[in-house]
C-alpha cells in the first residue's frame, strides 16, 4: 500500500515552535478528548507511524512528529542532539498545539524521550508506551554482539552519500527479514529523499552523533531512569528486536513494580508498528483506554 494511502484521513502540516523553529507533525483525531504523541527513532521520521496515525485516530487526537534535525523539521547545527533537547522540544510543541497533557509513546530513541519526558513531566503524561525504546541497558550477549553489528553497519557507511543499497541495508536491520517485502520502493525513496536533503546533510553528523556518546549520556544523566516512572507505562517489544532484546525489556520493566510488557505474537524486530500495525495498534488502543493488554 502506499504511504499516501496509508495517511489518507490524516493532516500533514508544519507548526512552529519558537526555540525549535518549523516542526512537521501528521495528525488525525482532531476534537477527540484525548491526545496520542508519537515519535520516531534515530534518523527517523512520521512515515514510520503511517500505518497508526489514521487507525489510532479514530479513539485519540494522534500528533506524529518529525523530531528537530529529522524528516522536514527544521535542521538546526548550534544544538546539542540529546534526549533531553528533544524532550524540551516535545514539551513546545504541545504548547503551542495547546496540549496541556497527553499518552506518550515512542520507538527507540522516541521512547527514549517519552519516557524522559514522563519522569520530568509527571503531570503531562496520562499513560506511556516505550515502543523498542533505547536508553535501558544491553544486558545480554546477544544484545552487545547486535550493538557490534550496527556499529559496523555505520562504520561501512560513514562519509559515504546516501544510496538505495546503504538505506536499504539500514531498513533491513530495522526489521524481520519476513518483513523484508515491506521495504518497497516508495518506502526506500521517501528516505533517501530525505537524507539526500543539502539541510539533512549538515545536521546528519550531530543527529547520528548520539550513537557514539554513550559514556557521556551515561555521565549527564540521560539514560532512561525506569524507576522514576510514576505513569501507568507499557514495555511494547518483539522477539527480534535489536540490542534491547527482550531479556532488556524484561530487566527494565523489573525496576517499575506497575509497568507491564508486551511482547508482539506476530515476527517483527525495530519497528513493530510498521511490521505488524493491527496487532500493534489493537494493543496500543487497549492499554491507553483501559491500562491493560
Amino acid at each position: 500500500m502506499s504511504l499516501w494511502l496509508d495517511f489518507l484521513g490524516a493532516e500533514i502540516r508544519y507548526v512552529d515552535t519558537p526555540t525549535f523553529g518549523r516542526v512537521r507533525i501528521a495528525e488525525a483525531g482532531k476534537g477527540k478528548p484525548e491526545a496520542l504523541m508519537l515519535m520516531h527513532g534515530i534518523g527517523g521520521h512520521i512515515e514510520a507511524y503511517a500505518k497508526n496515525v489514521v487507525a489510532l485516530g479514530e479513539n485519540f487526537h494522534v500528533v506524529a512528529l518529525d523530531f528537530v534535525g529529522h524528516g522536514l523539521s527544521e535542521k538546526r547545527t548550534d544544538i546539542d542532539y540529546l534526549p533531553s533537547t528533544y524532550v524540551s522540544m516535545l514539551a513546545e510543541l504541545m504548547d503551542v498545539l495547546g496540549i496541556d497533557s497527553a499518552h506518550v509513546s515512542g520507538e527507540s530513541l522516541g521512547g527514549w524521550v517519552a519516557g524522559l519526558f514522563a519522569v520530568r513531566h509527571p503531570r503531562r503524561v496520562k499513560r506511556l508506551v516505550l515502543n523498542t525504546a533505547g536508553g535501558i541497558p544491553v544486558v545480554s550477549e546477544k544484545g552487545r554482539q547486535d550493538l557490534r553489528d550496527l556499529d559496523e553497519l555505520n562504520k561501512k557507511n560513514f562519509g559515504k552519500p546516501p544510496s538505495v543499497e546503504t538505506v536499504r541495508m539500514r531498513m533491513q536491520w530495522l526489521m524481520h527479514e519476513s518483513n523484508w517485502h515491506l521495504l518497497d520502493d516508495e518506502l526506500i525513496g521517501s528516505r533517501l529523499a530525505l537524507y539526500t536533503r543539502p539541510e539533512f546533510q549538515k545536521s546528519a553528523p550531530l543527529v547520528f552523533g548520539l550513537l557514539a556518546r554513550h559514556d557521556e549520556v551515561v555521565q549527564r544523566g540521560e539514560l532512561l531512569p525506569v524507576e522514576d516512572l510514576r505513569c501507568d507505562t507499557l514495555f511494547l517489544w518483539t522477539r527480534y528486536n535489536p540490542i534491547h532484546d527482550v531479556a532488556a525489556a524484561e530487566a527494565a520493566c523489573a525496576r517499575n513494580p506497575s509497568a507491564k510488557l508486551y511482547v508482539m505474537r506476530a515476527d517483527a524486530g525495530h519497528w513493530p508498528q510498521y511490521e505488524a500495525p493491527g496487532e500493534f495498534n489493537a494493543v496500543m488502543c487497549k492499554y491507553l483506554l483501559t491500562g491493560e493488554v
